[in-house]
């Protein structure tokens, strides 16, 4: 299966070197890749136990699936509820984010922030925790 084509940063407009231009490109796919280890965490720590929470309207549901039924034990469970809505909403957000960077590039504001980024870690040098990531 191919590799989905990654969002492509123009910053040869910005008067940018190339070396600077490919660690911008690597602290951006670190920020992709954080956000969605944020997303995963969250599902393995949160769902579960939300869950385990609902074992037995899930099985009530399992038999005789109403709305009605999963909207009653959504609202008698409202922690349970409040976990699993942040789960899904967190991922819903972080696939709209890459959908948008993918289809339509980076926003202006969002290159100049990781250009930003990438000088105070050029600047911090080997000391910053993202050095050996992006300037390496």
């Amino acid at each position: 299966m191919d590799k989905p084509e990654e969002p492509q940063i123009e910053l040869e407009e910005l008067g940018v070197d190339s070396a600077f231009t490919q660690q911008i490109q690597k602290l951006h796919q670190l920020t992709v890749y954080g956000r969605w280890l944020f997303a995963g965490c969250l599902w393995l720590m949160i769902a579960p136990v939300c869950l385990w929470d609902l074992r037995v309207e899930i099985s009530l549901l399992q038999q005789y699936f109403t709305w009605v039924g999963l909207r009653y034990a959504l609202i008698f469970h409202p922690l349970s509820a409040l976990g699993l809505s942040f789960c899904i909403s967190v991922t819903t957000s972080v696939l709209v984010w890459q959908s948008r960077n993918i289809l339509w590039g980076l926003p202006l504001a969002e290159q100049e922030k990781l250009k930003k980024q990438v000088y105070r870690i050029r600047q911090q040098g080997s000391s910053h925790p993202l050095w050996k990531w992006v300037c390496q």
